[in-house]
């Protein structure tokens, strides 16, 4: 089931579930595209309407962020629980691996996507990572030769939102053997272990992005859409429903 949140229309999934549709886009006969907005990306969404539309296209969307849980519960329609891009994409590495789903690695910065690989492997034994390329690339074309011809079966697209969600729509018919491709923005980085996540009980307290911005003050500016999403929750409640709602 799907709920309409300002605008976007989240999967109501906790993990298992959410890990569960995932492997059935996996059986499917087109790349299925998972996308995962936390409440900075679901802000702009409100603000653009054709990236609004591109994230309402994906086959999942995930809630990644407390931002979008507490908006969820402020419009009376909760969701289940956060479900985090990163921790998705772990769940779904040892998926791959039981399967033996070829997994290809798109974005960061040089190195990353090579490193961000020996740590998956070592998160699940037997996973099959058959190509990496950075996301420092002006020809899209060359990418996504390289993708087909290592004959991945599941991408991992880390460029940041909205050109992941972009690369993702406009590619998806030229992908011969992906069945499953996730834009997962700053993952990579987290899997190699060069941008440390919270501690697991600031996760816990739904405090993660407390932790991001002390750890980098610089991102005040983005973080502040996080409010100012849940103050554009607040105002919906108040009037009983939003522009963005149907």
């Amino acid at each position: 089931m799907k709920w309409n949140i300002l605008g976007l229309r989240f999967d109501n999934l906790n993990m298992e579930e959410a890990v569960a549709a995932g492997e059935q886009l996996l059986d499917g006969d087109h790349p299925g595209v998972v996308v995962t907005p936390n409440a900075e990306i679901a802000y702009e969404a409100c603000r653009d309407s054709a990236f609004r539309e591109l994230l309402n296209s994906a086959d999942l969307m995930l809630p990644d962020g407390s931002g979008v849980v507490l908006a969820a519960k402020i419009l009376k329609k909760p969701l289940k629980s956060k479900v985090a891009g990163i921790d998705f994409a772990t769940n779904m590495l040892s998926v791959f691996a039981r399967r033996g789903t070829k997994l290809y690695l798109l974005g960061s910065k040089p190195g990353i996507a090579e490193a961000a690989a020996e740590k998956m492997k070592q998160k699940a034994p037997g996973l099959q990572i058959c190509g990496t390329a950075d996301g420092y690339f002006k020809d899209e074309a060359p990418v996504i030769e390289a993708i087909n011809a290592s004959g991945a079966e599941a991408l991992f697209v880390c460029l940041g939102a909205p050109k992941q969600e972009k690369f993702m729509a406009a590619h998806a018919g030229e992908l011969k053997t992906v069945r499953l491709m996730a834009g997962l923005g700053g993952s990579l980085d987290g899997f190699a272990g060069t941008v440390k996540r919270a501690p697991k009980w600031m996760i816990r307290l739904q405090l993660e992005w407390l932790y991001r911005l002390i750890k980098e003050p610089r991102r005040i500016g983005r973080m502040m859409r996080l409010p100012k999403y849940v103050i554009l929750a607040w105002k919906a409640r108040i009037k009983g429903g939003s522009k963005w709602e149907s």
